[in-house]
């Protein structure tokens, strides 16, 4: 499963980065959740916890299903 996060959080990218952040892929747990680290610009935004929530969290599930949830890590 762990690969099929990467593949979707590679497609997302691009648009981070456009925005000058990114995310980092920490951990996939057994239980069907996903940690992530945003950083560079992304880390510090006001906007960071819709950009979790709506974007990545949203991308993943739809496209796996067994995701139960994104949480971000410091």
């Amino acid at each position: 499963m762990k690969k099929r996060v990467e593949e979707v959080l590679n497609q997302l990218r691009p648009e981070l980065q456009a925005h000058g952040g990114d995310v980092e892929l920490v951990e996939v747990t057994g239980d069907g959740l996903v940690k992530v680290r945003l950083t560079g610009a992304c880390a510090g935004c006001p906007m960071s916890a819709f950009t979790l929530a709506m974007g990545i969290e949203r991308a993943l599930r739809r496209e796996i299903p067994q995701i139960k949830g994104v949480v971000p890590v410091p």
